[in-house]
């Protein structure tokens, strides 16, 4: 199983949004780089829901219910998507701004490369993400 981050702005789709609706497919996105990740994706793996704008933080957890495939809306094979399924709110969001403060983040994508959609996490970085949200 591999992690990811997945990042929304709330005010289009939240993470209450996914809770609500159980389940979704990811798309929209087009950053070469984004896309290279979102095609990594694979069923069972696990993705934060990260809230951008106003909120800058890691909200919740959701689940890959699907492989990637070509976007629907799109006639363009290099634009894919995943479908992902709630899993649970964190207990406590996790800001930007106390990731920025550990040391053992500091080689983590969203904060080294700020504006990517959608990056792999490593196990140590879910991990102690998972444990700052206690």
């Amino acid at each position: 199983m591999a992690y990811f981050l997945l990042k929304t702005e709330p005010s289009t789709f939240s993470l209450a949004d996914l809770e609500k609706q159980k389940r979704t497919v990811w798309d929209g996105v087009r950053n070469a780089l984004a896309l290279k990740h979102l095609r990594t994706m694979k069923k069972g793996d696990s993705a934060f829901i990260y809230h951008t704008g106003d909120e800058k933080q890691v909200v919740g957890i959701a689940k890959v219910v699907g492989n990637p495939y070509p976007e629907p809306k799109m006639k363009d094979e290099r634009y894919v998507v995943v479908e992902i399924e709630f899993d649970k709110k964190l207990k406590n969001p996790v800001p930007l701004a106390a990731i920025k403060t550990r040391k053992d983040l500091k080689n983590f994508p969203l904060v080294r490369l700020s504006r990517l959609s959608v990056m792999p996490v490593s196990n140590d970085e879910w991990e102690t993400i998972l444990g700052m949200s206690k």
